[in-house]
């Protein structure tokens, strides 16, 4: 069994995701240099599509996505949405802060998440876990309000 079907596979996975992201905010912020965000954040948005169009078409990965269930299409696209949405503040929020000030305020999301699953998918983090949520609320209080 490969290491990303098996149940610590998404560690690593996560790891990288973690590792893409911060290069995200240091490119972005050098990119977004004298250009409007609204399209910077058009610009990579652009690079996304054809990146991950040629890597699905590459990977043999391919379907009809109108043969997808409605819900499926429904929930992916309210996703996109949020993402585009994430990506035209985060942008713009670059353009204005420091990328070591907006950066951890971006990943108040992490706290959000955590939120968001115990209200709508029924998570239920243990004692532990809602610790640790709480302190990387603090480290991103803390991060947000430095001089």
């Amino acid at each position: 069994m490969s290491v990303s079907m098996t149940s610590t596979g998404w560690f690593f996975w996560a790891l990288l995701s973690a590792a893409f992201a911060a290069l995200t905010a240091i490119f972005a912020k050098i990119g977004i240099q004298g250009v409007d965000s609204d399209l910077a954040t058009l610009i990579r948005t652009a690079v996304v599509i054809v990146a991950l169009a040629a890597f699905v078409v590459f990977a043999g990965k391919w379907t009809n996505p109108t043969a997808l269930p409605g819900k499926t299409l429904l929930f992916l696209g309210l996703s996109g949405l949020a993402t585009g949405a994430s990506w035209v503040c985060y942008f713009r929020a670059l353009q204005i802060g420091e990328a070591s000030k907006v950066a951890p305020v971006d990943k108040l999301s992490l706290v959000l998440v955590a939120l968001f699953a115990f209200v709508f998918l029924g998570e239920r983090p243990s004692l532990r876990e809602w610790a640790g949520i709480a302190l990387v609320a603090t480290g991103v209080v803390v991060l947000a309000l430095k001089r």
